[in-house]
């Protein structure tokens, strides 16, 4: 097997990368990892967590630790598909229409609390996700690579909130919970006096060419033949799972593939492991399960489903 590791300069940047946010998101060096490998694996990150822990500072942080555009939408009931997309207006002096892009036209989106907005919004950032591009009066726009979404939500606000739909859930990477910060580290925050809510000490320390490059590299991460099959059996569990209704889909499969590739590449290592899909798992499957209602109380928590999820791993055979 090819063990060569990823090149040097690309590893060390991304090591950077990950200590730039850690040096705001204190104690959450997973959740920062989680976030790196979404980046490098093109994927969309969704964070869902109570107020207060750091859920927009994370976005912050990344989008300022690389050279990149940054754009954050604060998500409203009033909020119009256009908001996002941009729009024609016309132009008087030259008397013809001319297109303003929207906030999506950035490397970085931040969607804050994204359930906040009507369904006819969040299905506008489908395409974009998806695709990487929008279309607007018929002509299709094509957004800034790399170009990742992070969205966050409330989980315990139901009041003037609109659920996502599955179709949109599954667009995003990973699901993520910051939860709070140990003892130690609430302490070493309040003692340096660094606000939860700010990221703008930090400088870029890699550049978006850069971040496209390691994506690049992170296709030739090699996945054994043991492993995919290890991939299949956690997918097919999911699906004969009587604690789920809906299993995890094909592009949900292909999401774990590519966030295990991103994060062995992240570790410099140019082959997976079964470490790297175990501990994928639950963040890239979670939120593309429905727990059946036998098992689950009136409003499903993501608590619910990272727990089967959990319980599915941990009776699959791990290959050696």
């Amino acid at each position: 097997m090819e063990t060569a590791a990823p090149p040097h300069e690309l590893a060390t940047k991304i090591k950077a990368l990950q200590a730039s946010i850690e040096r705001v998101i204190k104690g959450k060096s997973e959740v920062v990892e989680m976030a790196t490998v979404a980046l490098l694996a093109q994927g969309h990150l969704l964070i869902e967590d109570v107020p207060g822990v750091g859920k927009t500072t994370l976005a912050h942080a990344l989008a300022r630790s690389f050279d990149c555009t940054f754009q954050r939408i604060q998500f409203t009931s009033d909020l119009l598909p256009s908001d996002l997309t941009g729009s024609s207006i016309f132009n008087q002096l030259d008397h013809q229409f001319e297109f303003r892009k929207g906030p999506l036209f950035a490397n970085v989106v931040l969607a804050d609390e994204i359930n906040r907005t009507t369904p006819k919004t969040q299905s506008a950032l489908l395409e974009a996700m998806s695709e990487g591009k929008v279309t607007i009066e018929n002509k299709t726009h094509e957004l800034p690579q790399p170009f990742v979404v992070i969205a966050t939500q409330n989980p315990i606000e139901h009041h003037g909130t609109y659920p996502l739909p599955e179709s949109q859930l599954d667009r995003f990477l990973m699901r993520l919970q910051m939860g709070y910060p140990s003892r130690a580290d609430e302490k070493q925050i309040l003692r340096s006096h660094i606000s939860y809510d700010t990221a703008d000490h930090l400088t870029p320390v890699i550049s978006a060419k850069e971040v496209q490059e390691a994506q690049k590299l992170i296709e030739k991460v090699e996945v054994e033949e043991v492993l995919l099959d290890y991939l299949m059996t956690l997918v097919e569990a999911t699906r004969k799972s009587e604690f789920l209704t809906l299993g995890v889909s094909p592009r949900g499969a292909m999401a774990l593939y590519q966030a295990a590739q991103a994060r062995a590449f992240s570790q410099e290592r140019y082959y997976c492991t079964p470490d790297d899909f175990k501990r994928l798992a639950v963040p890239v499957f979670s939120h593309r399960v429905i727990v059946s209602t036998k098992y689950s109380s009136p409003l499903q928590s993501s608590e619910e489903s990272d727990a089967i999820i959990q319980g599915l791993i941990e009776e699959v055979e791990v290959p050696l």
